[in-house]
């Protein structure tokens, strides 16, 4: 039998939503202050998950400081432009109803900043469905998504290694992040892991659509 998950904890970029075009063109923004000119948007789809220093850090080598700066360049463009070059997975709304209507408590645990979140949320008509919103920092505090899971569970009265809750998401970051808060984790192969990616993190499960995704969140009485 399949596990019964009460508390569902979703990631946002390519979980429920496509972001591609908005972080990749503030990424692309961000590397040019550097003089460093990207010319296809897909080199950059390496940005979609995991935390923004981290990655101008590993796949450009920059230092903290200059990474930091990366970061400043990048919400210069993403604070008022790129946010809502975005757009909603097909599937995703229909799943969220169903899933409210059978009962489930979800929240959206995401490395972004949990304001650019919100907006995001609000913006797409997501915010009804989510009980809690937790975020990053906008000074990079709470950036590992370990953390942001920890806080997700704080804010929902559960305990670290709950086995009421589940973690979904697109990439190897999240699924680390709920192993190490005890937690199972659902990938989902519609978003950007690399081939392989989500089953060496340990997924517990993976989705190959949202219509798969919610016949393993559901009870098979209610699907």
């Amino acid at each position: 039998m399949k596990k019964q998950y009460n508390y569902l904890l979703f990631d946002l970029d390519g979980t429920l939503t496509d972001p591609k075009e908005g972080i990749t063109r503030c990424v692309q923004y961000a590397l040019q202050s550097f003089g460093i000119e990207v010319k296809s948007l897909d080199e950059l789809i390496c940005f979609i998950g995991p935390p923004l220093r981290e990655s101008f850090q590993n796949f450009y080598g920059m230092s903290e400081a200059d990474a930091e700066k990366a970061v400043e360049k990048y919400r210069e463009r993403f604070s008022t432009v790129g946010k809502f070059e975005n757009s909603v997975l097909p599937g995703i709304i229909p799943m969220l109803e169903r899933l409210k209507g059978a009962g489930k408590v979800m929240a959206l645990s995401t490395s972004k900043p949990w304001v650019f979140a919100e907006q995001i949320l609000k913006k797409y008509e997501l915010d009804s469905y989510f009980d809690v919103v937790v975020g990053s920092e906008l000074d990079g505090t709470r950036d590992e998504k370990q953390e942001v899971i920890l806080e997700t569970l704080k804010r929902l009265g559960l305990e670290k290694g709950s086995k009421e809750a589940v973690m979904i998401g697109d990439r190897k970051h999240d699924i680390l992040g709920a192993k190490n808060c005890g937690l199972d984790g659902i990938g989902v192969r519609f978003g950007y892991a690399e081939e392989g990616e989500l089953e060496k993190a340990g997924a517990v499960m993976i989705a190959e659509t949202v219509e798969e995704l919610q016949r393993m969140l559901l009870p098979e009485d209610i699907i």
